[in-house]
């Protein structure tokens, strides 16, 4: 039985040329970072041109998932007979806005993970089915079975892809203001100003029937 191993193999893509001390490469962290967030920034070149694209992805253990409608030019470049698509994919969260006494030593504490590889199209259709629960469960833990799968029509109108966590680091910044030990004395304010997301409470739809409560999972939010 093979053991998956506990951290990423650093590659000349996945290791930073600044502040490397800062890189992680254990799966805990890169894991940790992608499960509370669901917003990512797909990059890919079309054209001869770099493109960013910001979607929803999906973790299922080493795999990501992107969806989007089957005339989407990343989406049909995945499909494509040649070996895929080249993509890089990255997600960041903000913690802090890092304030320092000179211009230069500004900063944010952030945490985010890097993946470099290529995304293939899902052609099984129940993997796609899957790789779509997880997509809405990911945004929000327990909606795909409190709402309509995607029927026949729907999963025509759609397509996947999966990205495999093979190229992949993390990159964190903590910490406060890195001062220049001259600049100490002067009398400007210096510290982090915490940043969190933050939801708001649900709106019912117009058209919602009465007596429908507010789920205990989007309460949980």
């Amino acid at each position: 039985m093979s053991v998956t191993p506990v951290d990423y193999e650093p590659t000349e893509r996945t290791v930073p040329s600044r502040s490397r001390h800062r890189a992680r490469y254990d799966r805990e962290t890169v894991h940790s970072i992608l499960d509370q967030s669901y917003l990512c920034h797909l990059g890919f070149v079309r054209d001869g041109a770099p493109v960013v694209l910001p979607t929803l992805y999906g973790r299922v253990d080493e795999t990501l998932y992107v969806h989007g409608s089957t005339g989407s030019r990343p989406l049909l470049a995945a499909g494509a007979e040649d070996p895929g698509l080249p993509v890089c994919l990255t997600v960041t969260h903000v913690d802090g806005l890092v304030l320092a006494r000179s211009a230069f030593h500004h900063s944010i504490n952030y945490r985010s993970v890097v993946v470099h590889g290529t995304a293939y199209q899902v052609t099984d259709e129940e993997e796609r089915r899957m790789a779509l629960a997880a997509l809405v469960d990911h945004v929000v833990p327990g909606r795909a079975a409190d709402s309509r799968p995607a029927n026949a029509k729907e999963l025509a109108a759609t397509a996947v892809i999966r990205l495999d966590l093979n190229e992949v680091s993390a990159k964190i910044r903590t910490g406060g203001p890195n001062d220049d030990a001259e600049d100490l004395g002067l009398p400007f304010w210096s510290g982090v100003v915490p940043v969190a997301p933050a939801y708001g409470t649900p709106v019912p739809a117009a058209d919602l029937a009465p007596g429908i409560a507010v789920p205990d999972y989007v309460s949980a939010l």
